[in-house]
């Protein structure tokens, strides 16, 4: 429900319905099972994670950093959410080249994340989380990388769905278009590779 509505609400109007997404570190999918675009790609090292994908949706297993198997200029939309707080600086370095070649002309990349500045209470609570970022720490970090920023949401989502939000899409629609957003402690970046145009 929550990625549904978070789909229509929101990522909807910011994909190309001719467009190819490419979703890193899918998971179960739920991201890109609710995306409506040409192409759906979904990349994830658990070699399990496949079966959860709809129909139409390409599995690749493997790297985020091995894009490899993606033609050159071909993704439109990028996202990432709960990926790079997950990698070494290294590993997100060499994440960021590799998308750098595959993002269309007009490509974007969509991050989101835990932010540092408010979740630091949580932050390592999942044993799993290996970097900081904050809002200020990642955007620095992805210019260093070659991209710009386009869009900087510092609060965009509750840390967790398990938050005191219920997650029903009547209260997450009004929830998105909050100036001031209780309990926001994830972030949203929007980038593009450094000199590309927006349309």
């Amino acid at each position: 429900m929550l990625w549904k509505t978070l789909w229509h609400g929101f990522f909807r109007h910011r994909v190309p319905k001719n467009g190819c997404v490419l979703d890193l570190g899918a998971g179960y999918g739920q991201f890109i099972n609710n995306v409506a675009a040409r192409r759906r790609i979904a990349i994830d090292s658990w070699p399990g994670f496949t079966i959860h994908l709809v129909p139409g949706v390409e599995g690749i297993i493997g790297d985020v950093a091995d894009l490899s198997m993606i033609e050159d200029n071909a993704v439109d939309f990028a996202f990432a959410s709960n990926l790079f707080e997950h990698l070494t600086q290294s590993h997100l370095t060499s994440t960021l080249s590799a998308l750098r070649k595959k993002l269309a002309p007009a490509g974007t990349l969509t991050i989101l994340q835990p932010n540092y500045r408010y979740a630091f209470r949580e932050y390592f609570d999942d044993y799993t989380h290996l970097t900081v970022w904050s809002h200020t720490s990642l955007a620095d970090f992805l210019v260093a990388n070659g991209f710009e920023i386009v869009e900087l949401l510092p609060r965009f989502l509750p840390l967790s769905i398990k938050s005191r939000l219920p997650v029903w899409s009547f209260l997450i629609r009004p929830y998105l278009a909050l100036p001031v957003k209780p309990f926001g402690k994830q972030m949203l970046v929007v980038a593009r590779p450094r000199g590309q145009p927006l349309n």
